[in-house]
């Protein structure tokens, strides 16, 4: 499966890549090893690009669950919030999946700036913000930029309403997603350099 917008590009791309594998295969177009040199170069990105738009399904975890793969950057108390970091390398998938049952009641763009996503002033890079109204109270989701990672995407639009693991958007190439959770509902469950999995990894839980 692959992720929501992925299948016109990939489509486009293995049609070229077919139709040119044909017309050197018919004579139609002389061969030449810097055609076949092309050929080989565009069906290596392909298969790259279709690993990064792969988008597999996944068993619901319990609690407030990652919303990215990668692993854990950093767990931060800021004032009354708990502030978790996960940042994606350009292997792991990049479809963004909701931590918790909620609505969206905004999102906004800000920040600047494209740092490396793994540095910790990497939170004032250009990035989305989704406030989300939960069971457990208000909760951001922020999708963050990086040195190459510069293009955040969006499924959803602020008064909807998602359950926890369903696809809400994603980054292309990597960068990080932070959750900001009040600190006197939720309880941290993952510590940095935990693996954590999209929609599946516990990532707290809410305090007894």
């Amino acid at each position: 499966m692959f992720a929501p917008g992925a299948g016109r590009p990939l489509g486009i791309s293995a049609g070229l890549l077919v139709l040119g594998a044909l017309l050197e295969g018919a004579r139609v177009l002389p061969f030449s090893y810097s055609l076949l040199a092309l050929l080989v170069l565009g069906t290596g990105f392909w298969a790259f690009f279709a690993q990064f738009f792969r988008d597999p399904e996944r068993t619901t975890g319990d609690g407030i669950v990652s919303p990215a793969d990668g692993v854990v950057q950093a767990v931060l108390a800021e004032g009354d919030r708990t502030r978790i970091c996960v940042f994606m390398n350009v292997t792991d998938v990049h479809v963004n999946r909701m931590p918790v049952d909620g609505r969206f009641t905004a999102i906004s763009d800000g920040g600047s700036g494209f740092l490396p996503a793994y540095r910790p002033d990497a939170a004032h890079n250009v990035a989305r913000t989704y406030q989300l109204e939960t069971s457990y109270g208000a909760i951001e989701v922020v999708q963050i930029t990086g040195l190459v990672a510069r293009r955040l995407v969006s499924f959803v639009h602020s008064g909807e309403s998602l359950r926890r693991g369903e696809r809400f958007g994603m980054i292309v190439l990597g960068s990080r997603v932070d959750v900001l959770l009040p600190r006197d509902r939720v309880t941290p469950t993952v510590r940095p350099g935990d693996r954590v999995w999209a929609g599946h990894s516990t990532i707290a839980r809410e305090r007894a």
